[in-house]
């Protein structure tokens, strides 16, 4: 799939901001628009919106989202101090069918990772999660995806794909290149036993909603082991995205998804975001406008510590527990934590070496305490 089938952005849309201060993102980032022509990506881009309308196989399949309005709205923000580049490269065609859309959006994510650029899709239904998904399929590293959402999306029918039950998909795929799934925002009345179940039983991770509502900084470690960050915008609080139409009364409020998008962007590993299922009004767009800006702005503020390498700027630290050490390594530059996992500790010692898994300041004090950190036994189990 070539760049240049991309539909360009409207040039009324575009003309808004040139009626704008010069500061404003509309003046500041790369538009790919009719007269314009297609944005030079490869001197400093990195990272490249892109609209999709592609939601057949979600839940909501005859509403799309009005990336125009989305624009509107992003386009008058000013940028934070950035030093990096970004570019609007347009909408993304729908194919005649679902599956000529998933191949679609993977190769144009496979071609823009390929110049280290992070591709952010926004629009259609969160089963697109699988076509980013199969971008990654020809990694030397296996994946490790972050979904904010108030469901798991599993299914009992492991051949569908949809926006229900994509993640069925990705776990059923053979070769697996899938290393863990982390779900942000669940909510418990909306999960079946079974799927709780199959989480405890893969040694899947989970935040619930209550936990990540009371501090959102517990997700920052899970984002920065996460290659794809993919959010389900029916998470939110109806009173964030204005509507009842597709929000609940329970859910992420609209500054907690800002910080968790901030946290995705700031991870060093991270290279793919998707944001989907997205109501159309005019508070959502500006709060989607928002949550866009701390996306880049995280990347902005990335500390260039993955992979880590502890022979310098790390501080080390061994926790005799009653049955086992454990060593923990904290960065002098961000004040971050890892703990380190020795491959003996994995069942058939899929990664060959020790490895750092990121874990919270709080998994060293429960360590000291003589309490085993649960990242750290499920890692274990599941690799």
């Amino acid at each position: 799939m070539s760049l240049e089938f991309f539909e360009p952005v409207d040039e009324a849309i575009f003309g808004v901001s040139s009626l704008l201060p010069k500061q404003v993102l509309g003046k500041r980032i790369r538009i790919h628009t009719k007269r314009l022509g297609f944005p030079e990506l490869q001197d400093g881009v990195r990272i490249a919106l892109f609209g999709v309308d592609e939601n057949r196989n979600g839940f909501f399949t005859s509403t799309s989202y009005e990336m125009d309005e989305f624009r509107r709205q992003f386009y008058q923000l000013y940028p934070g101090n950035w030093s990096l580049e970004v570019a609007d490269i347009g909408d993304l065609p729908r194919g005649k069918t679902p599956e000529d859309s998933y191949f679609g959006i993977m190769e144009v994510c496979i071609d823009l990772r390929k110049m280290n650029i992070i591709p952010v899709i926004i629009g259609g239904s969160q089963d697109l999660t699988v076509a980013a998904y199969r971008s990654f399929e020809n990694n030397n590293h296996l994946v490790n995806i972050v979904s904010v959402d108030n469901r798991f999306d599993f299914s009992k029918d492991e051949d569908l794909i949809s926006g229900k039950s994509y993640m069925s998909k990705i776990i059923m795929e053979t070769p697996s290149y899938l290393l863990n799934y982390t779900n942000i925002g669940y909510q418990s009345y909306l999960i079946a036993q079974e799927e709780l179940d199959l989480m405890e039983k893969l040694f899947f991770e989970s935040i619930r909603l209550g936990s990540i509502l009371e501090n959102n900084r517990i997700s920052e470690p899970v984002f920065r082991e996460a290659d794809i960050a993919s959010f389900d915008m029916k998470c939110l609080r109806s009173s964030a995205d204005g509507t009842y139409s597709n929000g609940y009364p329970n859910g992420i409020d609209s500054r907690t998804i800002c910080a968790l998008s901030r946290y995705a962007g700031i991870s060093d590993r991270l290279s793919l975001a998707g944001f989907f299922d997205l109501p159309n009004n005019i508070l959502f767009h500006k709060l989607l406008a928002q949550i866009i800006w701390y996306f880049i702005e995280g990347v902005n503020c990335r500390f260039g510590e993955y992979p880590v390498n502890t022979s310098q700027k790390f501080k080390r630290y061994t926790v005799p527990m009653s049955d086992r050490e454990i060593i923990f390594f904290q960065s002098k530059i961000s004040d971050r934590w890892w703990i380190e996992i020795k491959n003996e500790n994995y069942l058939d010692n899929k990664l060959k070496s020790n490895t750092l898994l990121s874990c919270t300041h709080q998994d060293y004090l429960d360590a000291c305490n003589d309490v085993l950190p649960d990242r750290w036994w499920k890692a274990t189990k599941r690799g």
